[in-house]
């Protein structure tokens, strides 16, 4: 009896052994599943929960429902803000995409002085998302800003930029825009990526640059047009340091954007259920329009390999 137990306890240890030994890796990743677990599993899950409830930070929960779902599609405020929001991911985001691959087609050129004419023109994208920039974006547009200054100083005046609803918000676009580099240097990746000898090609049969451009150019780089379209607009969509900072939102909700509006339900009202279901309404459209940039994808992009068709 002492033999066989002793020899089940051998092979116990040989099985522990052999798990930890096929699984040594796990203890490598163990931090980033516990904070992703804490950080952004558990979050992900109770906003869900929360989106059915009425739960206050300082009340709790006293029913339960689908009335939040029913208040977003059924309050003006809201669907406003939505709206706004598609504004101004729809003018932000295509001029973004062809304000980026413009430049990097001029930097992919060897002219002099290109390796400075590239990092002067990522630097608005690693500042642009910043509170300082923000501010200073601010300051430039305000009714007595610098804009309006130097427009002064040549007999124009100036409309009040952030006062203005008919201007506001293209004023938050442009600081979006302005933030272009990040796209560029991907752009500009891609770019160096296709072959010379299809522009040598093109040349002899009498392409110029603009024909090279667009019948050369574009076509291979589309995959890389396609992943810059889908990460410009989820983040096109989750802006808020701009509305938030420059305007508050205003003037009249011109720039209130969804997820403005959710920090001021949530942080504001108090209201995390309300702002967890117009969060998950979010989270759906913004799924709905990747699927269908997904499923465009076979009619415009380009793979070189039939594994990426």
């Amino acid at each position: 009896m002492a033999k066989s137990d002793a020899a089940a306890g051998e092979k116990q240890k040989v099985t522990l052994k052999k798990f930890f030994k096929n699984n040594f890796g796990f203890l490598f990743i163990l931090p980033w599943l516990i904070g992703f677990c804490i950080f952004k599993l558990y979050p992900f899950a109770s906003s869900l929960y929360y989106s059915f409830t009425d739960y206050n930070l300082f009340k709790g929960v006293s029913k339960f429902g689908l009335f939040n779902y029913e208040s977003v599609f059924h309050t003006a405020k809201i669907m406003k803000s939505f709206s706004v929001t598609f504004r101004y991911a729809f003018i932000t985001v295509p001029l973004k995409l062809v304000f980026s691959l413009f430049i990097a087609y001029i930097l992919n050129f060897k002219i002099r002085g290109v390796n400075f004419f590239r990092t002067a023109y990522y630097i608005p994208s690693i500042l642009g998302g910043s509170v300082a920039i923000a501010v200073l974006w601010k300051a430039v547009f305000r009714d007595e800003g610098l804009l309006n200054t130097a427009l002064g100083f040549i007999g124009i005046q100036g409309p009040s930029w952030l006062s203005d609803p008919h201007y506001a918000l293209y004023v938050i676009c442009l600081l979006r825009v302005w933030q272009f580099g990040s796209a560029m240097i991907i752009f500009l990746a891609a770019l160096k990526g296709v072959p010379m000898d299809l522009y040598e090609a093109a040349a002899l049969d009498g392409a110029g640059k603009w024909r090279q451009f667009f019948s050369v150019t574009v076509p291979l780089i589309t995959p890389v047009i396609f992943y810059n379209l889908v990460t410009q607009l989820v983040q096109a969509f989750q802006e808020f340091n701009g509305a938030y900072i420059i305007t508050q939102g205003g003037p009249r909700n011109s720039t209130t954007l969804i997820s403005l509006l959710i920090y001021n339900s949530a942080f504001k009202s108090y209201n995390m259920g309300a702002a967890s279901a117009m969060a998950w309404v979010l989270f759906v459209i913004l799924m709905a329009m990747t699927g269908i940039a997904f499923a465009s994808q076979k009619h415009w992009v380009y793979y070189s390999d039939e594994d990426g068709k």
